[in-house]
């Protein structure tokens, strides 16, 4: 006999546009098989889409959290008012997540976390770790979209837009289906993937029983307790890469960095407005390089060219 499937109640305000991000997340939320509520009595969490307005609207949802946590207990704050995260978490401190408008993802993620729904073989179309086009033993893992960056010579900002990075726990909660299905290598990947988090300032999200920033470091130190191998991919040699490189020294990821170098003159790559010096770089990787303990396998580089 199947488990019972989780109940989501959904409570939606403000103006029609809020009302179709409901939509959208209970259309996402119905597709993963989990049901809807009409009450807070047969909701396992409720999710309470808010409005922040006017200073009217802002009391109403805060009136509307406060009900939910009161009849329910389990609550997931979305929408306008979750731009002011103090105000909403000095009210009802007990609010389990809270994003801002149109993170569609971020609520679902959130919804997983607390409420994750339990994977029948024998009736889900959908296997666990989603559908690939990969080979079995890896994946690609996805953290972000977009670039900040605006290089001469790059469409891909007016293609895919700023960067926009994926809470960690969503990232976590996806690395750690498809190790589950059976995936043995994690290839993460990203237009700019050392630069994660970045537009969020490194906003923490609950994973397990803590909390994770959505930064290079942790992700990865994350990732690396998961019992893949883990490859970075399109790793910029920034300063902070250097931390990861001990986490290669501990064996939790992989010694290989996929870096875009494209071109080591100074002439050239102020006319591509990159911010690369050759003489910082080739230090950098010696340093990486003697990071690692001799008996580590060497530190593999791929590089990219821009043609």
């Amino acid at each position: 006999m199947s488990a019972k499937a989780p109940t989501i109640g959904v409570v939606s305000l403000g103006c029609p546009k809020a009302l179709v991000d409901s939509e959208r997340i209970i259309t996402r939320l119905r597709s993963e098989g989990y049901q809807l509520s009409g009450s807070y009595e047969g909701a396992d969490l409720v999710v309470v889409n808010t409005c922040g307005f006017l200073d009217s609207a802002k009391a109403e949802s805060l009136d509307a959290i406060g009900e939910a946590i009161a009849e329910n207990g389990k609550v997931i704050v979305t929408g306008c008012l979750g731009k002011e995260e103090n105000l909403i978490r000095e009210a009802h401190p007990k609010v389990l997540e809270i994003t801002g408008p149109h993170q569609y993802e971020a609520v679902v993620g959130a919804v997983h976390t607390h409420l994750p729904q339990v994977h029948d073989p024998k009736i889900d179309l959908v296997p666990e770790g989603g559908f690939r086009l990969t080979p079995r033993h890896y994946a690609y893992l996805k953290i972000s979209e977009g670039c900040n960056n605006r290089c001469t010579f790059c469409i891909i900002p007016s293609i895919r837009g700023d960067l926009v990075s994926r809470p960690a726990n969503a990232v976590l909660k996806e690395a750690e289906s498809l190790v589950k299905a059976g995936v043995k290598e994690l290839l993460v990947i990203s237009q700019d993937t050392s630069a994660y988090g970045v537009d969020v300032k490194y906003a923490e999200s609950k994973w397990k029983d803590r909390m994770v920033r959505a930064k290079f470091y942790d992700l990865c130190k994350e990732l690396g307790d998961l019992g893949a191998w883990v490859r970075l991919h399109y790793v910029y040699p920034y300063p902070h890469v250097d931390e990861v490189v001990g986490l290669m020294a501990e064996g939790k990821i992989l010694p290989y960095l996929d870096i875009p170098f494209q071109h080591a003159s100074p002439s050239v790559l102020k006319a591509m407005r990159r911010p690369a010096n050759q003489d910082k770089v080739l230090d950098r990787i010696k340093k990486w390089r003697s990071d690692l303990p001799r008996s580590h396998h060497p530190l593999e580089f791929h590089r990219r060219l821009p043609w």
